[in-house]
């Protein structure tokens, strides 16, 4: 295999993990919402928003990173 096809299938694989991370950052915190007793709405929301920060955070930090190498 040559070097692109390497990096491309890491990035790939890198991706996988951030999204998986995510979803689980997500999901924790629209289960903590509703254990503190918000409404389904409110804590679906909560979910989403963890999600969308995680997911932003950990793309910045991935596109820093690539960008250093």
């Amino acid at each position: 295999m040559n070097t692109s096809s390497i990096h491309l299938m890491l990035l790939v694989l890198l991706l996988a993990v951030v999204t998986l991370f995510c979803i689980l950052v997500g999901a924790a915190a629209g289960l903590l919402a509703r254990i503190d007793g918000a409404t389904y709405t409110t804590a679906l929301l909560r979910g989403a928003l963890a999600f969308a920060g995680s997911a932003t955070l950990s793309l910045a930090l991935l596109t820093f990173v690539l960008t250093a190498l």
